[in-house]
């Protein structure tokens, strides 16, 4: 059987909520189908722009099931499953693999900027959670965790954990990061991806990025950059980029996560664009 290699547009899901703060669900499924329908290749829930930090666990695992029986195989999800500890990790990793997620999405372990792990504790940490998985692992490298993740450590994780194959890379200079990853990697990485709302994307397609993993605010037009790029017009990308680009700098350097919220209310896909406190 040919192995599935992701790749093109793959943005993050926002959580719905309620005026009163409590999950929406029914504006939860309008979100998924609204993706579904601008042919997103494959989508994130429960990351950060999903406001993971302000769930219960609860609450986490009533949208992993609903979320997934929702889409129901129509676009693959990836759940991302980031905990310091790594056996709540490993649990939350294998209850987004029961569910029917198609990769697991994780920072390294980190609380705050002061508790993290070091080289070892890192490899250990994604080691156990591959060793209680099948489905690929896509690292996420952000700043948010203050964790240092050379391009030399990357290659050696890779080498290590054949399942870590995957990465989002949306550090400070991603694209040279990407392309020295490539480098040191060769084919064991088999998705390379931009982040940052795309906010970098150009520069990350051209040293070798295969998709971005944005926000949900405009997914349907980033598509079409990495298709022109993917397709050898890199002008018309180009083109199409300088056009979208104010807009996804105004999300990414202005309001974040609140953006694609409003712009989903505004076209009467949810009810509400309700960001929980103290965001």
């Amino acid at each position: 059987m040919t192995e599935t290699i992701y790749s093109g547009i793959l943005p993050v899901v926002p959580t719905t909520f309620t005026e009163t703060g409590d999950l929406d669900l029914e504006s939860q499924r309008r979100a998924l189908d609204c993706m579904v329908d601008q042919g997103v290749d494959g989508a994130c829930i429960l990351a950060n722009f999903s406001e993971q930090f302000l769930l219960t666990d609860e609450e986490r695992d009533t949208l992993l099931a609903e979320c997934l029986k929702h889409v129901a195989g129509r676009i693959p999800i990836i759940v991302t499953c980031s905990h310091f500890s790594t056996r709540i990790a490993v649990e939350r990793a294998k209850r987004a693999e029961a569910e029917g997620a198609a990769m697991i999405m994780m920072m390294p372990p980190y609380h705050g900027t002061a508790l993290k792990g070091d080289e070892k504790g890192i490899r250990e940490h994604f080691e156990r959670i591959a060793d209680a998985i099948d489905i690929p692992i896509m690292l996420q490298d952000a700043p948010l965790s203050s964790v240092t993740l050379s391009v030399r450590f990357l290659a050696e994780l890779v080498a290590a954990i054949p399942q870590m194959s995957y990465f989002k890379i949306e550090t400070p200079g991603a694209a040279a990061k990407i392309r020295g990853l490539i480098e040191a990697a060769g084919n064991a990485v088999k998705g390379p991806l931009d982040g940052e709302e795309s906010i970098t994307l150009m520069a990350d397609l051209d040293a070798g990025a295969t998709g971005s993993m944005s926000s949900a605010l405009l997914p349907e037009l980033i598509k079409l950059v990495i298709e022109g790029h993917r397709s050898g017009r890199r002008d018309e990308a180009s083109a199409q980029y300088a056009r979208i680009l104010p807009l996804i700098n105004y999300e990414n350097r202005q309001c974040g996560l609140r953006a694609c919220k409003t712009v989903m209310k505004e076209g009467g896909v949810i009810t509400s664009d309700y960001v929980r406190h103290p965001l």
